[in-house]
């Protein structure tokens, strides 16, 4: 259970200092280094390399005093039936005296130092993002419990307005179930301006996919919701992203896992998604209107092409060749031919060289 969970660990403080030891906790290192791939999940992990935090020196004895707080805060929250943002929680700790966080990505990371420690998510934790959850039209029926613990079913096309269904923080079983649906695919789309556009020219009817606007990064209840349509309904996963370096991240996470989440990538992750443009290639063979890639644009490419999840031949090629024609380019600027050209030419025309129909 969470409490035994998280009870350990301040056990663990405890008896260091109760045998005159220095207390600690060991952690898996969070670098690019340490992320091997899991042949069994067919995700990016952490690896076998360590850390120690340890009240060796000052701030280590500080972060251990916080990791204390927040465990009894967390337990109160679960004595009391009662949820905190990762927001709330740095807020929390201005009640804590030497123990406050003196930021937010203070606390952020520790509540990831607790879901590895204890092996269960944050939302086990109580512990819920500020994040909006992303948008989905398409036809599936979704059963969702209310607040109220009511049964409440959905249909994402007739039953929700052009928005969309919106994707809730947790999206488990006992909240979330799927009905039935007709569509054969996901498509995942990081620009809200590219899913409206989808939307109104009606590509979740003509092409019988689920719809689901990422939001950018997408959030952790975005990916696994796409991980479960993946996994119960047996539905393949494309992700359709700008064309620039950070979208191709954007990708990974939903393919691979994101580093600050190795701990939990077979949960998360999609391994079979594929991705379907914009790429570099794309510029040029659609003639695309593009930008010049910046300084940062340039150091990220190189940096990917040391990321283990970019080492297949396809990554490879068009990272070079964006590397040598040195531009980018948003979805938006498919619009260059007409509103419909994404959905009437683009989107046919990369979906059929990837197998499927339109």
């Amino acid at each position: 259970m969470v409490k035994e969970d998280l009870k350990r660990i301040a056990e663990k403080i405890y008896d260091d200092l109760s045998n005159s030891r220095i207390p600690s906790i060991r952690l898996p290192a969070r670098t690019k280094s340490n992320i091997i791939f899991d042949e069994r999940y067919r995700v990016w992990k952490y690896g076998e390399q360590k850390i120690t935090r340890s009240a060796v020196s000052l701030s280590g004895a500080y972060m251990l005093l916080r990791t204390i707080y927040t465990l009894d805060f967390i337990l109160e929250m679960i004595e009391n039936r009662k949820t905190s943002t990762l927001r709330e929680l740095y807020y929390i700790s201005e009640g804590w005296g030497d123990a406050k966080f003196h930021s937010q990505d203070e606390s952020d990371k520790l509540a990831e130092d607790l879901e590895i420690l204890t092996k269960k998510l944050r939302e086990d934790l109580k512990l819920r993002p500020e994040e909006d959850g992303a948008s989905v039209i398409g036809d599936i029926v979704i059963e969702e419990t209310t607040r109220k613990g009511e049964k409440r079913r959905i249909h994402c096309q007739d039953d929700v307005g052009d928005s969309g269904y919106s994707i809730p923080y947790n999206v488990e079983k006992d909240k979330i179930k799927f009905i039935e649906t007709n569509a054969n695919k996901v498509i995942a789309i990081e620009t809200g301006g590219m899913f409206d556009r989808l939307v109104e020219n009606e590509f979740d009817e003509k092409s019988n996919s689920i719809l689901i606007h990422i939001k950018g990064q997408p959030a952790r209840s975005t990916r696994r919701f796409i991980k479960r349509l993946n996994e119960e309904l047996n539905l393949p996963v494309i992700v359709f992203t700008d064309g620039d370096p950070w979208s191709y991240r954007i990708f990974a996470s939903i393919a691979y896992g994101a580093i600050k989440t190795a701990h939990i990538s077979e949960y998360l992750a999609t391994p079979s998604a594929e991705f379907l443009g914009v790429t570099p290639s794309d510029i040029l063979s659609y003639e695309l209107p593009s930008d010049d890639l910046t300084t940062e644009d340039i150091n990220a490419l190189k940096s990917e092409l040391s990321d283990p999840r970019f080492q297949d031949e396809f990554w490879k090629n068009e990272i070079n060749l964006q590397l040598e024609i040195k531009k980018k380019a948003e979805q938006q600027a498919l619009a260059k031919y007409g509103l419909d050209y994404v959905t009437d030419v683009y989107l046919p025309e990369k979906m059929a060289e990837m197998g499927y129909e339109v």
